[in-house]
């Protein structure tokens, strides 16, 4: 059995280009579906998050429409409200990477707030890559990416294929035009391919043992893709 470690963001909001905040959190099916994958599989699942907070959940994400109907929004209720790891995490600066066999970084807009500047965040990924961790990342998790930096200032990632959240998809969501900053342009500045699949369908993009996921439906592809990985 391994133990994976899922790093969820502790923002309850997105800034906006206008300074408005953006209620947020982290997507409900990206954190489920892994969290199910994985525990089927037998595998632990620990949760850290920046401080130790309790994490918010999108409230955008429990919907109907975002999980299929009615019946889906039930079921993704009872699965979070089931994972009593979320309530009482870890705190990030406490990690200890000897402890565990993966990573995780699900999305929704909040790392796009707090794990794309945490130099916390961005040490533990820079040691996860240099001790071979099999690091996984989807949707807008890929955010946490451009904290992850060399003393030279490069990205440790420069240089690698990923899949994460695009410009098409963060406009047809309705926030492009109100963003700071979009997540694929920031990727290909920092030097990171990003490799763009048909807006909201699968695309899981393995380079090494880093493996990405595009959108809240690469989820579950990911994580059973990152099963191979682990003991």
């Amino acid at each position: 059995m391994s133990k994976i470690l899922f790093v969820i963001t502790g923002a309850d909001h997105w800034t906006l280009a206008d300074g408005t905040r953006h209620p947020t959190g982290f997507w409900a099916e990206e954190v489920v579906a892994p969290y199910q994958v994985f525990t089927d599989a037998g595998h632990e699942v620990v949760v850290a998050t920046p401080g130790g907070v309790e994490p918010t959940v999108d409230e955008g994400s429990m919907t109907a429409q975002a999980n299929g109907g009615t019946e889906g929004a039930e079921r993704i209720a009872a699965a979070l409200g089931a994972m009593v790891e979320l309530q009482d995490p870890i705190p990030l600066e406490e990690v200890d990477l000897a402890d565990v066999d993966a990573v995780f970084y699900p999305g929704g807009h909040g790392p796009m707030e707090d794990l794309a500047v945490s130099p916390v965040s961005g040490e533990l990924l820079a040691s996860v890559l240099d001790a071979g961790t099999p690091l996984g990342v989807v949707c807008h998790g890929p955010a946490a990416l451009l904290a992850a930096e060399r003393p030279a200032g490069t990205n440790i990632f420069a240089g690698y294929r990923v899949a994460a959240f695009t410009n098409a998809e963060e406009t047809q969501a309705g926030l492009a035009d109100r963003a700071r900053w979009l997540l694929q342009d920031r990727l290909d500045r920092a030097g990171i391919h990003v490799v763009e699949g048909d807006p909201w369908e699968p695309n899981v993009v393995i380079d090494r043992t880093l493996l990405t996921g595009q959108n809240p439906a690469s989820s579950g592809p990911l994580a059973t893709e990152m099963l191979a990985y682990l003991d």
